[in-house]
């Protein structure tokens, strides 16, 4: 192979997360021998280019300037905003059917180690919309890493400051499995966010 344009597409597949050269290359390959598929993938992805942007309230992914979420006036009305690291969590939660209210997007965690503050993690904007006393409960849903935690202690910290309820999504044992399968730290974390049963 000796086609400066087809190393161009290896090179430019392995940037996308989890795709190595191998796998670059069959995709290039696969794409090759199946045209009328390459065709289609560059009009989506054209098309998602040209069209998505951002929420200017929650920063999820969308072709409207507000998303359908922030502007469905029921879900504004319920006080309750959730706090998620990137879109794929917002699309996870809606699965559930269990929540009502509305999302914020940080788009990451705060890490000292790697210079994340919290302006480059939209907190500066969360909290100017806090203040604003429209949200009654902040459910915080970051991940259960190091950068979650501190993450999600300093959200509480905020919220504490302006008067908002701030929960934290629980983490234990997954339904259906056994206790000694599971691993040290979400055993942990199940046995630190025991709940009492009420009969």
């Amino acid at each position: 192979m000796n086609s400066n344009i087809i190393d161009n597409l290896v090179k430019t597949l392995k940037i996308l997360p989890g795709i190595g050269p191998k796998s670059a290359q069959r995709i290039t390959f696969f794409l090759l021998r199946n045209k009328q598929i390459g065709i289609d993938l560059y009009k989506s992805l054209n098309d998602v280019m040209l069209k998505v942007n951002q929420c200017v309230m929650c920063f999820n992914f969308t072709t409207e300037s507000i998303c359908s979420i922030c502007s469905n006036q029921e879900r504004l009305n319920y006080g309750q905003i959730c706090i998620v690291e990137n879109p794929a969590d917002v699309f996870a939660i809606e699965q559930t059917g269990q929540f009502s209210g509305v999302y914020f997007i940080l788009f990451g965690c705060l890490s000292p180690i790697d210079g994340i503050k919290s302006s480059d993690i939209n907190l500066d904007i969360l909290e100017n919309r806090l203040k604003k006393n429209i949200i009654k409960e902040v459910i915080i849903a970051t991940s259960s890493t190091v950068e979650g935690e501190i993450t999600s202690n300093y959200i509480a910290g905020i919220c504490k400051n302006h008067n908002i309820i701030v929960s934290r999504i629980a983490y234990g044992i997954p339904v259906g499995s056994e206790i000694e399968s599971i691993d040290f730290n979400t055993l942990s974390h199940s046995i630190i966010r025991r709940y009492e049963i009420n009969y």
